[in-house]
């Protein structure tokens, strides 16, 4: 069972820096809401019903207090403002070092993918000290991915990507809760993070003996007939996928999109919103047919593509003269 000390120390990259700007902020606030109280308090009493108080209306101006009051919160809270973005730009600034992982929400499970084709369902195993990007998506309503001990949490949505990404400093479990109300059984919606040292995760990853999610994807692409159209020997006009991922799409109207996993996706499941300049509106859509961890395993073989493959050794030495 994970303590409740899991849940409010943090374990994350950015745990010190989400908890030091709250506890500022609820600081400040605390502090204002003092200063108003306390006014209030001593504006009642003296201006009490009875009371010998001056109410005449010749109050005098004191420009020193009217602009102490006025710039003083005004840079408090612009100071907070500016942290606030220091820190949200932290956390949106994903390390291109960081592992891969994909996470489908679907009612009320979490299933994980990781990039050499071990697949998890609520629970993730991770390396302590290594950054990890998760990508995920939604099969059906809006989730979200909330880790306490690591203070992070990010709405996964139908029908589009969202990305996060942290470093786990302490090993353990730690809890993984949904927090968006997503249906009857929402708070069974759980899991666990596992962190783990660097040899006893090698060890772990080792014994999953499992096709990588490349290898899953290229299977798939050649069962669902994608080859028949966009394998090199395809006698039908289509896009060449090789080495694809990340460029720039022109589109036949007009606009220029990035190819990658939202266009992918989109490409895929809905290929008449965005068809490629110079090519017809062919393509059948596979919505409904395939899953979105389908999906991911078709882009993942997509973005392996080389343009510029090695030639077959064996095609060297046949050819080579003599």
């Amino acid at each position: 069972m994970i303590g409740f000390d899991r849940l409010i120390t943090g374990a994350s990259n950015i745990a010190d820096d989400v908890d030091a700007m709250f506890f500022a902020m609820v600081a400040l606030c605390g502090f204002v809401l003092l200063a108003v109280t306390v006014t209030l308090v001593l504006f009642s009493v003296r201006y009490r019903r009875g009371s010998k108080a001056d109410r005449s209306g010749d109050h005098s101006r004191h420009l020193g207090a009217e602009l102490t009051w006025t710039i003083v919160p005004g840079v408090l809270f612009i100071g907070i403002f500016a942290w606030s973005i220091g820190l949200f730009a932290k956390i949106q600034t994903m390390p291109k070092e960081a592992t891969s992982i994909h996470v489908v929400a679907k009612q009320w499970m979490w299933k994980v993918q990781h990039a050499d084709g071990r697949r998890e369902v609520n629970q993730l195993h991770i390396p302590v000290g290594k950054p990890v990007r998760l990508t995920m998506t939604s099969q059906d309503v809006i989730h979200s991915f909330f880790v306490p001990a690591f203070r992070i949490k990010q709405d996964v949505l139908p029908n589009r990507y969202t990305q996060m990404w942290f470093k786990p400093e302490r090993t353990g479990e730690f809890r993984l809760y949904c927090a968006e109300f997503c249906g009857t059984d929402h708070a069974l919606m759980r899991g666990r993070i596992v962190v783990m040292e660097p040899a006893a995760y090698a060890l772990w990853a080792d014994a999953g003996g499992t096709d990588s999610l490349a290898h899953q994807g290229e299977a798939l692409f050649r069962q669902l007939g994608c080859s028949g159209c966009h394998g090199p020997a395809a006698t039908v006009h289509a896009p060449d996928l090789a080495g694809l991922y990340g460029k720039p799409v022109p589109l036949s109207d007009g606009s220029t999109v990035t190819a990658d996993a939202r266009y992918l996706r989109d490409s895929i499941l809905l290929p008449s919103k965005q068809v490629a300049a110079g090519y017809p509106d062919i393509m059948p859509t596979f919505q409904n047919q395939i899953d979105e961890e389908d999906v991911i395993a078709l882009t993942a073989y997509i973005q392996s593509l080389d343009p510029n493959p090695d030639p077959d050794p064996r095609q060297e030495t046949v050819d080579a003269p003599r």
